[in-house]
């Protein structure tokens, strides 16, 4: 009997490069066991995920068997398509939301001429668009995980209406969104407005699937947010963090985190960006072939195939810009440097861009590691400090958000790193003249962190004037230090709400909300 083989081992994972841990899997894959050689179309160790993607006018979303891995389900082919429900509907803006959205969705199972039908009224469906088809196979990488094949299909949507609601059904041969029988799967969306108006919109990180994670959801949908922001972390498919190690990655997370994540995604734009439990070595030298396969982001930034996570839109008055922190990372450093600079030098010039436009009022940036936190668990990341926290002082950002310590917490206002004003509950900050405020909002579902010090927010206050703590130094070594700038903190599950206004005296009203919907923090932000 053959010893279970388990891919590559955790204490090795921490010291590999993202594209060494996936050249060392795709060899594994190859050499043969004592049960003979590995069934054909597994892929070579050169592959990168996404080669040999059935395009939108492929006919089918079954993949053959083919040099990139994607094999067949011979079973799945002979289920009628009538008895395939899509799931996992997620939206996401294209690279201008007032005409161009994203609708993306998964089946269980292969089916063929997979199409989105799209009108201004949910009982007329008139436009039928074909979709473009992500298979993606992960093989066994464990003796305790089978394989799994998953089949993602997407639809992106331009030249739309700004500021205008459409409904959309998803279906294929077999099982049409506008028969009379499938009517509750419709679902809508609506464009962002060409005039600056008030809005909201939501953030968190660290999600997982929990029920402390469907319980934000719903608070979320509550709020009705124009879009949210996932500060990274989604959804835990890979549990060691440092990169796939091939015996706690699980595919089938993705699965059920899509599943749960509908109620509010289907109809809420949810825009995501890398964290370290994101890093899928498998499928791509830098661990994004995956996220390539489950998402259609704006684009924009760097490369969107090797950088999913880099890109910025705008709402309104108001540009967001997302980051992959893992590419600066003094903690976790499987992808620290993988743009060899790439990625900050754009940071630079596109932070200066939206500085520029006199529509924009305030810039948001959101992002995994943590620039200011004082956890137990991970603190503050010292790489985002040194490379990016310089160019946010620069160009005057507005609202900084990061996930990966799981809890609630938020800074004073600060320049350099220091104090410029203090900001307790319920205040008011100008951004312009005392500095950022950094929110960590990782308490979205997943396990909760603890602080050193007492928890102080809203109702139960605890100001201390200063926290011992570490940030995480060049090489990974961890550096105490402490610090005054821990004004908020709060361990328990929640997320931001941000109700922006516009016109002559523009706001940001910054609520941090628990999962029972009970506030645990505000504070407003001028320019």
């Amino acid at each position: 009997m053959d010893t279970p083989r388990v891919g590559i081992p955790d204490s090795l994972a921490s010291r590999m490069t993202m594209p060494e841990q996936h050249e060392y899997l795709r060899a594994w894959k190859r050499r043969p066991s004592r049960r003979g050689l590995l069934r054909a179309g597994t892929v070579a160790a050169s592959t990168v995920a996404g080669a040999g993607l059935l395009g939108a006018s492929a006919a089918t979303a079954e993949p053959a068997a083919s040099a990139a891995g994607f094999l067949p389900s011979s079973a799945a082919t002979r289920v009628d398509g009538a008895l395939v429900a899509p799931f996992g509907r997620h939206l996401a803006f294209g690279a201008d939301p007032r005409t161009m959205m994203s609708v993306s969705w998964q089946v269980p199972l292969p089916v063929k001429d997979p199409y989105l039908r799209v009108g201004l009224e949910p009982w007329d469906l008139s436009r039928r668009i074909r979709a473009e088809v992500r298979p993606l196979h992960t093989p066994s990488l464990s003796a305790k995980l089978p394989a799994v094949d998953q089949y993602y299909l997407h639809v992106s949507l331009e030249r739309l209406r700004p500021g205008t609601t459409y409904y959309y059904g998803v279906g294929h041969s077999g099982f049409d969104p506008a028969d009379g029988r499938n009517l509750g799967t419709v679902g809508s969306f609506r464009t962002a407005p060409d005039r600056a108006g008030s809005f909201v919109f939501t953030a968190f990180g660290d999600q997982g699937v929990s029920y402390d994670a469907l319980a934000n959801d719903q608070v979320i949908l509550g709020q009705n947010p124009v879009f949210h922001l996932h500060a990274g972390d989604i959804c835990y498919a890979d549990s060691s963090g440092q990169g796939q190690a091939a015996d706690t990655y699980d595919a089938r997370v993705w699965d059920q985190f899509l599943a749960q994540t509908e109620s509010v995604a289907s109809r809420v734009p949810w825009m995501v960006t890398t964290g370290n439990h994101d890093m899928e070595a498998w499928y791509s030298p830098h661990g994004y072939g995956g996220q390539n396969a489950r998402w259609s982001l704006p684009g924009g930034g760097l490369d969107a195939e090797k950088s999913p996570g880099v890109y910025s839109f705008r709402y309104g008055n108001v540009g967001v810009v997302a980051l992959d922190a893992n590419d600066v990372s003094n903690e976790i450093r499987a992808n620290t440097g993988y743009t060899d600079g790439a990625q900050t030098r754009w940071l630079d010039r596109r932070l200066g861009e939206l500085r520029k436009d006199e529509d924009i009022d305030f810039v948001v940036v959101f992002f995994h590691h943590c620039a200011f936190s004082t956890t137990n668990a991970h603190a503050s990341d010292g790489g985002v400090r040194d490379a990016w926290v310089p160019l946010f002082d620069k160009h005057r950002v507005d609202l900084v958000i990061n996930g990966h310590n799981h809890v609630y917490e938020r800074t004073d206002a600060l320049r350099g790193g220091t104090v410029g004003r203090t900001v307790p509950i319920g205040e008011s900050v100008s951004s312009v003249r005392d500095g950022i405020v950094y929110v960590t909002a990782g308490g979205a579902g997943k396990a909760l962190y603890d602080f050193p010090v007492p928890d102080s927010y809203e109702g139960h206050v605890a100001d201390l004037e200063s926290v011992p703590t570490y940030h995480w130094a060049k090489g990974g070594a961890k550096a105490t230090e402490t610090v005054e700038w821990s004004r908020v903190r709060y361990t328990g599950f929640s997320f931001l709400a941000v109700e922006v206004a516009s016109g002559p005296r523009p706001s940001l009203r910054v609520s941090a909300l628990a999962e029972t919907g009970h506030r645990v923090d505000h504070f407003t932000i001028t320019r």
